[in-house]
C-alpha cells in the first residue's frame, strides 16, 4: 500500500510539475539532471536491430533508481511513440549500485547512467524519414525526492542503403551494452520460508569475490540485512532474510554481483524455479511438510498419551486419581470414563474453535495462545485455589452457590468427571509433550476440519488412560481399595492444586506490572473468601452470606481483569544482570552473518515443561560453562506475552507452541533439540559445534 501510495503520488506530482519539457527535442534539462536520448545511428535499413538509450547525467548528490528501487523510490520508466515498422524492447539496466538511507536500503544509479533498449526494424518497414519519440519519468532524489519526465523526439531514416558506420552516440551505446550483465554461467534455484531466501548456484567456475543478489521483486527480502554466502561443492548457496508476509513466487529473477569496483562481475537471471514452505528445511526430526492425516493423527494421540505425564496436568490429574480409587472397579467407572473424556474432547473443541476463529481475524497464534493472557491466568489461579479449598474442606463445590447440580469432589458423578475433564484440558496448554508439537505444526497449516481432527485425536490421547481404567475391569481391579485412608488423600492432594495456583501467580508476576500483580493477589484473598462464607452458608442465614459471596467473586472477577502485559521498555530493564540475551530476528541474523554459534530458548513463564529444563539443564554450571567455552551466544525467546516475531520464528519450524530449542553452527545452519532436555545430550550438541 505505502508502495502504491508513492507511485500515485508522483503521477499526480507529474502531471502538475512545472518541469515538464517542451515537446521534440533530444535533450531535456532540470536544475538536477540531463536527460539525452540517443540513438546508436541515425540511418537503419530494414531488418536491422540497433541499440537506443536513455542517459541521464544527475547533478553531484543526486540519485536516481534501478528497475526495483528497493525500499523506496521509483524506477524510470519509458513510453514509446513508434511508427510503424519500428519496435522497441523492455529496458537493459546496467548493474545498480546499494543505496543506503537511514534504516533504507534503495539500489539504484549515482552521477550517471544509460539505460538501453533495442530497436528493431521490420523487414517490411516503410522506407524514408520519420522520429522515434519517447515520454520518460524519472525519480531523482538526495535528501528530497524529485519526480521530473521528458518528451523526447529524434528522427531516424529507414532505407536499405543506410550506412553501418558508428556514431559517438554509438560508441557510447555499445561501451553500456559491453558492461551490462552478463548471462549465469550456470543453473540457479531458491527456496524460501516465512523467514529466508535461500539462493542456489552451481556454477562450478564461480569468480572469486563479494557476491550480492539483486532481485527483481520488489516485495521479497529485507533489503538491509546481510547476506550470507557459504561454498558448497557445486558453486554456493547465499541467505538473506525476508520482509514479513514475502511474496510467495513461483520462479525468481534478479542479478547476482561478484567482486567489488573494477573487477566486479554480474550476471543475469529469468526464471530460476522457486519453492516456498512453512518451515526451515532443517527445522525439525520431522517435518510437517512431509506428514500425512493419518500420520498427524496418530502423533497427535501418542502425544496426548504423554501429556498425562507432564508437571502441569498432574494437579488436575491427582483429583481424578481420588474418583478411581473412591469407586474402584464398580459401574460408575465406565460412566465416569465416558464424562471424564467428554469434558476433554469438549474443552479442546472450544479451544479450537476460538483458534480457528482468531486466526480467520489475522491473528497469528499457537498452542497454548490462551495463557499469554494475564486476566485467564488470574481466572485459573483462582480455579486452582478454589478446588485446593474445597480438597481441605472448607466448602463443598457441589453445594449452595457454587453447585453444578452434582458433588463435584465427593460423589464423583458424571458431571463431576466431566468438569473435571475440562479442567485436565485447560491446565494441559501449557506443556507440550513429545510427538504432539509436529502433528499440532501441521494442523495449523491445514484446513479447519483437520485442525478440528488433530486436536480432537490430542484430546482423546489425553483421557486414553481413564478409559482404560474404566473399561478394562482388570485394570480398575489393580487399584487400591477404599477405605478410611481415602479423607486424608483427598486433603493430601489440596497441596498440588495449592501450588498450581502459587506457580500461576507467578506466571502473571511475568506478565504483568506490579499494580496488575498486586489486583492478582487481591483476587486470591476474595477468592479464598467466598470459600469461607459458602463454606459457612450450610447451617446459617443464607441471604447474607449468598450476598456477600456473589460480592466477592464479582470483585475478584473484576480484579482479574487489571493485569496487563508490561511495556516493552520495563521487559528489558533487567537485562543487564542476565547472562543471556533477548531474543530479536535482527540480532539472530546478524550473529550469522558473523558465524558465531546461537543458542535459542524459546520458552514462557507460564510453560511447565520450559522452566523444568531450565532449571535441570540450562541453569547447570557445566552446561553454562560449555557454551561459554564454545562461544555461544544464548538467546531468549520469551513468548510469555504475544510476540509476533517469535510465533513467526516458531512457525518457519514447523511449531505452535513452546518450548522449543535450536543450535545454529558457525556456518549459520539450525539443528533442533529435543523438547525435554538432558545435561548429556545437550552437551554432545555442543560438542558437534
Amino acid at each position: 500500500m505505502k508502495r502504491f501510495i508513492t507511485i500515485l503520488s508522483m503521477f499526480a506530482a507529474i502531471a502538475l510539475s512545472p518541469i515538464s519539457a517542451a515537446w521534440s527535442q533530444a535533450i531535456v534539462t532540470t536544475e538536477r539532471v540531463t536527460a539525452t536520448l540517443m540513438m546508436e545511428r541515425p540511418a537503419v535499413a530494414p531488418g536491422d536491430t540497433i541499440w537506443v538509450g536513455l542517459k541521464l547525467e544527475m547533478a553531484p548528490g543526486w540519485h536516481t533508481y534501478w528497475r526495483n528501487p528497493g525500499d523506496s523510490g521509483l524506477a524510470t520508466m519509458i513510453n514509446w511513440s513508434l511508427v510503424p515498422g519500428l519496435d522497441v524492447g523492455p529496458i537493459q539496466w546496467p548493474t545498480p549500485e546499494r543505496q543506503p538511507y537511514g534504516t533504507l536500503m534503495n539500489f539504484g544509479y549515482s552521477d550517471e547512467v544509460t539505460l538501453l533498449a533495442r530497436l528493431s526494424v521490420a523487414d517490411d518497414s516503410p522506407t524514408g524519414n520519420a522520429v522515434l519519440s519517447a515520454r520518460v519519468t524519472w525519480l531523482v532524489c538526495a535528501d528530497i525526492c524529485i519526480p521530473e519526465d521528458g518528451s523526447f523526439s529524434i528522427p531516424i531514416t529507414v532505407d536499405p542503403a543506410a550506412p553501418q558506420a558508428s556514431t559517438i552516440d554509438g560508441a557510447h551505446l555499445a561501451s553500456v551494452a559491453f558492461a551490462l550483465p552478463e548471462p549465469v554461467p550456470g543453473p540457479v534455484s531458491a527456496s524460501m520460508t516465512p523467514e529466508m531466501l535461500t539462493l542456489d548456484a552451481d556454477w562450478a567456475d564461480a569468480p572469486d569475490g563479494d557476491i550480492t543478489l539483486y532481485p527483481y521483486a520488489t516485495y521479497l527480502m529485507d533489503n538491509t540485512a546481510p547476506q550470507t554466502v557459504t561454498q558448497t561443492s557445486d558453486g554456493f548457496r547465499l541467505t538473506v532474510a525476508t520482509v514479513p508476509d514475502p511474496d510467495q513466487l513461483e520462479t525468481l529473477g534478479g542479478l547476482i554481483t561478484i567482486g567489488t569496483g573494477e573487477a566486479q562481475r554480474s550476471f543475469a537471471f529469468e526464471n530460476a524455479p522457486m519453492t516456498f514452505s512453512a518451515a526451515s528445511p532443517a527445522a525439525s526430526a520431522i517435518a510437517t511438510a512431509d506428514m500425512s492425516l493419518v500420520g498427524a493423527l496418530l502423533f497427535a494421540f501418542l502425544g496426548g498419551i504423554l501429556l498425562n505425564l507432564m508437571p502441569c496436568v498432574l494437579p488436575v490429574l491427582s483429583i481424578k486419581a481420588l474418583a478411581v480409587v473412591k469407586h474402584g472397579g464398580n459401574g460408575n467407572a465406565r460412566r465416569d470414563a465416558l464424562a471424564y473424556t467428554a469434558g476433554v474432547m469438549a474443552s479442546f473443541g472450544v479451544l479450537v474453535a476460538a483458534l480457528l476463529i482468531l486466526k480467520a481475524g489475522g491473528v497469528r497464534l499457537g498452542w497454548g495462545f490462551q495463557l499469554q493472557s494475564p486476566g485467564f491466568v488470574t481466572i485459573l489461579a483462582y480455579i486452582m485455589l478454589a478446588v485446593g479449598l474445597s480438597l481441605s474442606g472448607v466448602f463443598n463445590i457441589g453445594n449452595g452457590l457454587m453447585g453444578f447440580g452434582t458433588n463435584w469432589i465427593k460423589d464423583d458423578g458424571p458431571v463431576g468427571s466431566f468438569l473435571t475433564g475440562v479442567l485436565a484440558a485447560v491446565v494441559a496448554t501449557p506443556c507440550t509433550a513429545p510427538l504432539m508439537a509436529p502433528a499440532i505444526g501441521y494442523a495449523l497449516t491445514q484446513p479447519p476440519l483437520v485442525v478440528i481432527a488433530v486436536f480432537e485425536g490430542l484430546a482423546l490421547g489425553l483421557a486414553a488412560p481413564f478409559l482404560l481404567i474404566g473399561f478394562i475391569p482388570a485394570v480398575a481391579r489393580a487399584l487400591p481399595k477404599p477405605g478410611a485412608w481415602m479423607e486424608t488423600f483427598k486433603q493430601a492432594l489440596a497441596f498440588p492444586m495449592y501450588a498450581a495456583a502459587a506457580w500461576l501467580v507467578w506466571v502473571v508476576a511475568q506478565q504483568a506490572d506490579p499494580m496488575g500483580f498486586a489486583a492478582t493477589l487481591g483476587g486470591l484473598i476474595l477468592v479464598a473468601f467466598t470459600a469461607w462464607l459458602v463454606g459457612r452458608n450450610t447451617d446459617g442465614p443464607r441471604v447474607v452470606g449468598s450476598g456477600l459471596a456473589i460480592a466477592a467473586i464479582i470483585g475478584a472477577v473484576l480484579l482479574a481483569g487489571v493485569p496487563q502485559p508490561p511495556t516493552a521498555q520495563s521487559a528489558q530493564s533487567s537485562k543487564a544482570s542476565l547472562d543471556w540475551e533477548f531474543y530479536s530476528p535482527a540480532r539472530l541474523d546478524e550473529l550469522r552473518t558473523n558465524g558465531t554459534p546461537v543458542f535459542i530458548n524459546f520458552t514462557a513463564a507460564w510453560c511447565i515443561t520450559c522452566l523444568v529444563n531450565e532449571k535441570a539443564v540450562l541453569s547447570k554450571a557445566d552446561v553454562k560453562a560449555a557454551l561459554a567455552n564454545k562461544g555461544v551466544v544464548y538467546l531468549k525467546a520469551d513468548w510469555t506475552n504475544r510476540d509476533p516475531s517469535i510465533t513467526t520464528a516458531l512457525e518457519s519450524f514447523g511449531r505452535s507452541g513452546v518450548p522449543l530449542y535450536v543450535l545454529y553452527d558457525t556456518a549459520g545452519q539450525p539443528h533442533v533439540q529435543p523438547q525435554i532436555l538432558t545435561p548429556g545430550a545437550f552437551l554432545d550438541a555442543l560438542e558437534t559445534l
